[in-house]
């Protein structure tokens, strides 16, 4: 079996778990939980513990499941269809990534991680959702935290918290247990309830150190550069589930004794979806294969979720107006690929942030 063989088997295997997990149905549910931890327990049982995702991306030599970048994006590309609510892009990615470059200081909370037996959070975020080591709002003396941090995903069923703190040498990194005395968590009212966030303040919080000598900034930067990877890839996977919706809509629906997709104006609007989905395809791609080149990868992930944002809140506003008033109603499905659409265009920083990042990283 080739390499292409396999994701695509990984794939399929994702595909068969989501839909068995009841799909955008288990996101619709999240409209109405507000006293969980924000996620769909069982799925991610069934996904994480169970089929073994939690540690995908994560080296085997830490105790991870081995995988990379492109295992990574498969996963995340039909969790984005489905808008399944599961800690993936939270967990598993950015603090999986974050905590197997500190593996040696976080053995046992990586192990259970990687298990699926325990979610971690990253909270490092200003306060405009961006990862800027310059502008962190929590610090570090003596070994204990002071300081509040908003915009955490998954926050708020975390047992652990991996947190970017101020120090004397810079930016370092800190675990925290989540139940810890001094940490104090609220659970944020968010645009997309699939995706839980939460505001966190710490309160002369004990914590054990997972950098030192300002090395924190270097990590992270390292693990969000995955991240936006594969959040581009959920991006293009929302993308496509809007033009699968708009084309089996217009081939049912009839105005003037014909189908609206025989008309030259919809039939525009989804060449320009499918355009927009298999560009994002090929950044996504072109992440993939810088993927152990540290400055390559910082360019192609910084295009990667540039094209993805805006291709995915182009196709969801397209869905929409293609299901015409049935698509602004809150009993379609549309609203909720609008909604994480949008969720996803700020979330790490939107096209803006990382347009100005791209141009510093190309000497424009």
């Amino acid at each position: 079996m080739t390499a292409t063989d396999e994701l695509k088997a990984l794939g399929d295997a994702v595909h068969d778990l989501v839909e068995g997990s009841g799909g955008a149905a288990a996101a619709r549910r999240r409209f109405d939980s507000t006293a969980d931890p924000g996620y769909d327990e069982q799925a991610w049982r069934l996904l994480g513990r169970d089929m073994g995702l939690a540690g995908v991306g994560i080296p085997e030599s830490v105790g991870g499941a081995g995988g990379g970048l492109a295992e990574l994006t498969v996963v995340a590309e039909e969790l984005g269809r489905s808008l399944l609510p599961v800690p993936f892009l939270s967990s598993t990615v950015l603090a999986g990534q974050v905590l197997a470059r500190c593996a040696g200081n976080a053995a046992g909370v990586l192990g259970r991680l990687v298990e699926g037996a325990e979610l971690v959070a990253f909270a490092g975020a200003d306060g405009a959702g961006c990862w800027r080591p310059d502008r962190l709002g929590v610090a570090a003396s003596g070994g204990r935290l002071q300081g509040s941090v908003s915009f955490v995903l998954d926050g708020m069923g975390a047992g652990h918290l991996v947190v970017a703190a101020r120090t004397d040498a810079g930016c370092d990194l800190f675990l925290v247990d989540a139940a810890a005395d001094g940490v104090a968590r609220r659970a944020l009212e968010t645009l997309d309830p699939s995706r839980a966030q939460a505001g966190i303040t710490f309160t002369d919080v004990p914590a054990t150190a997972l950098t030192g000598g300002g090395a924190g900034a270097g990590v992270v930067d390292a693990a969000v550069d995955v991240t936006l990877a594969v959040l581009a890839a959920e991006q293009v996977g929302g993308a496509a589930a809007c033009l699968d919706m708009a084309v089996d809509y217009a081939k049912i629906r009839h105005q003037f004794s014909r189908p609206i997709g025989s008309f030259q104006a919809v039939k525009h609007k989804l060449a320009d979806m499918l355009l927009l989905v298999e560009m994002g395809r090929s950044a996504i791609d072109r992440a993939v294969q810088a993927e152990g080149d540290v400055d390559a990868l910082g360019e192609a992930a910084a295009v990667a979720k540039i094209w993805c944002s805006d291709a995915y809140t182009a196709a969801a506003s397209e869905n929409v107006h293609i299901h015409g008033g049935m698509g602004f109603t809150w009993e379609h499905d549309a609203h909720l690929y609008f909604r994480r659409s949008r969720a996803d265009e700020v979330l790490l920083g939107d096209a803006a942030v990382h347009r100005e990042r791209l141009a510093a990283l190309l000497s424009w």
